[in-house]
């Protein structure tokens, strides 16, 4: 049995060029809430002169994930700064010093068991890169006696149109991303691991293949060229054939699930002792001259990059993430988080249309993955019934967007479906 999905437009125009050396902006605003979890709390004040890869954030919490300066400077500023979701969150503004150089604390971790590599991890600022930036060490942190995992999937998917980083860090970091793999499997005690990419990308799929042959217990996936292959839920059932049902974690059918970019930047960090402090960034759309990657330092706000992006025109609409599960740009300075990987420029690009009555076709429902009936859930909503929504599984919905984009009526089902879905939490 094959998962329904839809064929997209690729639009990988950046996915050939080298990526562009690092950007240095004149200043970065550096948010206290990089993750999935509790905001961290600011270490330095007005005035400090910091270093790259200092500590600047820190929680006690389980869930969250530390913060690190990602240039030489001072703080500037204490403020605050309102995220792509609408929270607002505190944040330093460092401006850039002439010297830029590393903090003393930056130096390879000691690690030599499963304790000591998931407190590096931990300490080393990680979270998710695929996008939803949840703490790396908190996803590794699991109870081998209670929880066995005998896959590491590693997800180099990268299904949505337009984005190349995954797909370039491969390209450019391959026997980084073999070696990361092979930290995880040592100090997990990972018996396995399978690297699932796209078929499209031909010559990532060779370049790993060859690296893999030389290796024990690793191997490549080759998966259909289909949207949303990068979900969790539907990697995991088409490399593995097992399905993970609503309310579980990957560790229920005994896998951990890692984006291609979090294992190499372990790999990096376990070597270098530098946290996460850049990240590559596809610059693209359809008012941008020549498509690229780029790598900036988190903090970069949005106006540093339409140089890089080199655009024709003024764009009227910018995308942070890709088009299908991306989020439109309502403030020019926003900075760049950890979880970004693309900023897409737009011109004449309409996300707004009057939606028309239902025509019962269908199709909504053969696009979704996870079989659900977009319209039944958007009628639910609308009446505000929770045991409608609840029996409909609303809670599976990976807002992937599949529904709208089939929907000959411009109905906004994804966005219906994400509301169902707070509803359902505050009900």
């Amino acid at each position: 049995m094959s998962l329904h999905s839809i064929r997209l437009p690729h639009q990988k125009s950046s996915a050939e060029a080298q990526t562009a050396k690092p950007l240095l902006p004149p200043k970065v605003v550096i948010s206290m809430s990089q993750h999935g979890g509790v905001p961290c709390t600011p270490l330095v004040q007005v005035g400090d002169e910091v270093k790259t890869g200092q500590l600047i954030g820190s929680s006690d919490a389980v869930i969250s994930a530390p913060v690190h300066a990602s240039i030489s400077g001072k703080v500037t500023a204490v403020t605050d700064v309102i995220n792509i979701a609408g929270k607002r969150n505190t944040a330093l503004v460092i401006e850039a010093s002439n010297k830029q150089e590393f903090h003393e604390s930056v130096k390879p971790p000691e690690v030599t068991d499963r304790a000591s590599f998931i407190e590096a991890v931990k300490n080393s600022g990680s979270v998710g890169l695929g996008g939803a930036g949840f703490p790396t060490y908190v996803k590794m942190n699991y109870d081998p006696k209670t929880s066995s995992v005998d896959t590491l999937l590693v997800n180099a998917a990268e299904c949505e149109p337009y984005i190349t980083s995954d797909y370039r860090a491969i390209i450019e970091s391959a026997d980084k991303l073999i070696s990361g793999i092979k930290l995880i499997m040592k100090y997990l005690d990972i018996p396995k691991a399978c690297i699932g990419v796209e078929a499209d990308k031909g010559k990532a799929i060779s370049m790993l293949s060859e690296l893999c042959a030389k290796e024990n217990g690793i191997t490549v996936k080759r998966l259909p060229s289909a949207y949303p292959q990068g979900a969790e839920k539907v990697l995991i059932y088409n490399v593995t054939g097992r399905t993970l049902k609503e309310g579980e974690l990957p560790l229920s059918v005994h896998c951990l699930v890692m984006n291609v970019s979090s294992v190499i930047f372990i790999n990096d960090y376990i070597k270098t002792g530098i946290p996460l402090i850049k990240r590559r960034l596809t610059l693209d759309g359809n008012i941008v001259n020549k498509p690229v990657n780029v790598i900036v330092p988190i903090g970069t706000q949005l106006s540093q990059l339409t140089k890089p992006a080199n655009l024709r025109r003024q764009p009227d609409r910018v995308i942070f993430g890709g088009p299908m599960m991306g989020s439109s740009v309502y403030d020019p300075e926003m900075p760049i988080m950890k979880t970004n990987n693309a900023v897409l420029f737009f011109e004449g690009v309409s996300a707004v249309h009057e939606p028309t009555p239902c025509i019962r076709c269908g199709r909504c429902v053969r696009a979704c993955s996870m079989n659900l009936m977009p319209t039944e859930l958007e009628s639910a909503y609308d009446r505000r019934d929770a045991e409608a929504l609840k029996k409909l599984k609303v809670n599976l919905c990976m807002n992937c967007g599949a529904c709208s984009y089939v929907c000959p009526a411009k109905r906004n089902l994804s966005e219906k479906n994400q509301l169902a879905k707070l509803f359902l939490r505050n009900a």
